[in-house]
């Protein structure tokens, strides 16, 4: 009997969360009907506090709070014990495109792994999202960094073409 009203109450708890699914949470639409009907339901207020760095979370609508400022230009930078590597140009020097794909697989997971740690806390600060700014590619053509050592520039195929 326990076990038929814990099945009846899981039934009629899932019913409820999908019926109360708004279209941009649909994943069966297409991203730009999703992103449409998010849009509209957006104030312009909300739509600003969104193109902030540090977005506020919207409650109303379900979107999490968001730090848009991270670094992992040689492993996660600036958020507590992390694995570092060797600095872009030198990492560049090996010509080992293998172990630099290895290197930023790792750097991807412990970036994964601190991100939870902080939304489990329920305070993301800067440089504890997923969204990262580097590595660049090519310095002489990113507005955003005039810095040398901020990129892969001894890797001529990639930033003289």
């Amino acid at each position: 009997m326990r076990q038929r009203v814990a099945l009846l109450l899981f039934a009629v708890a899932s019913l409820t969360a999908t019926a109360q699914q708004l279209p941009y949470q649909n994943p069966l639409l297409t991203a730009e009907q999703r992103a449409d009907d998010l849009l509209s339901r957006l104030t312009l207020e909300e739509k600003a506090k969104l193109m902030m760095n540090e977005s506020p979370a919207i409650e109303r609508l379900g979107i999490p709070q968001f730090e848009w400022w991270n670094e992992a230009l040689h492993g996660i930078g600036r958020n507590g014990h992390a694995t570092v590597f060797p600095i872009t140009t030198g990492m560049a020097a090996s010509w080992n495109d293998a172990l630099l794909e290895r290197i930023f697989d790792a750097a991807s997971d412990e970036a994964r792994v601190k991100a939870q740690q902080a939304k489990r806390r329920g305070q993301i600060k800067r440089y504890q999202s997923l969204s990262f700014w580097t590595p660049n590619i090519n310095i002489f053509r990113d507005p955003r960094c005039r810095r040398i050592l901020q990129n892969t520039c001894l890797r001529q195929a990639l930033c003289c073409t």
